[in-house]
């Protein structure tokens, strides 16, 4: 008997801007200058985390908006391997990411064109590995190890510590925690549901803040709010 999976695909709302990660890499490949755009991508989500969190990674990023969009809708979306979410693992692509990457622009330095590419073939490559565990695993599994995404992870908003607006899902404590629908459709594969009835709400550094879990909760006992913590 085929066992029926648990994370499942939910529409994204908002405005569908994954196009930009298309038109980057075909300009890219005749313009290799475009490829410090990128630069944007990589300062972006770990500036806003210290004050919103991974915010960006939810909400601005073009890739991570492709595969909530498209390939969300074709992932088999099985559990994303402890291993490659473990601190170690992540470590060391973030180690890796930035040594392949100061030893290429090393070798291109003085020529801009050269040291763009550096930053467009980082963009191509990893890219193809976050379509292809997409459909292995899960749609945001790159974004699991993704090197920014875990530094944004590391300078995030901690309990007893939230800035100003910050903002966090709260579950309400008569969640029941039976149908974890909001497990189900994170695109993390996160359990939000055990920060019932706390005041500072869900704090996982790797929460995306885009609220598809309230919008998953059949009770409408989730939202998306400003913490109490925050707010005193």
């Amino acid at each position: 008997m085929t066992q029926k999976r648990f994370h499942r695909h939910v529409e994204t709302q908002g405005i569908s801007f994954y196009w930009i990660l298309f038109v980057y890499l075909i300009v890219g490949y005749f313009y290799p200058v475009i490829g410090f755009i990128a630069l944007i991508c990589m300062i972006g989500p770990v500036v806003t985390s210290i004050k919103r969190g991974r915010y960006w990674c939810g909400h601005i990023c073009p890739r991570g908006n492709m595969y909530d969009r498209l390939l969300s809708r074709y992932s088999p979306h099985r559990p994303i391997p402890r291993f490659v979410r473990s601190f170690g693992f992540r470590l060391f692509m973030v180690f890796f990411i930035f040594t392949m990457f100061g030893v290429q622009m090393y070798l291109g330095w003085d020529d801009w064109n050269a040291m763009g590419k550096v930053f467009w073939n980082i963009i191509l490559l990893t890219t193809i590995v976050g379509v292809v565990l997409s459909f292995i695993y899960a749609p945001r599994t790159w974004c699991s190890f993704c090197p920014m995404g875990t530094i944004s992870s590391w300078v995030a908003p901690r309990s007893g510590k939230l800035p100003t607006n910050f903002k966090s899902v709260h579950v309400s404590d008569t969640c029941q925690t039976k149908c974890k629908n909001c497990a189900r459709v994170c695109p993390m594969q996160l359990t939000p549901y055990n920060s019932r009835g706390q005041a500072e709400g869900y704090l996982n550094p790797n929460c995306l803040k885009c609220g598809k879990c309230v919008q998953a909760c059949p009770l409408k006992i989730a939202e998306l709010t400003h913490s109490q913590a925050s707010e005193s």
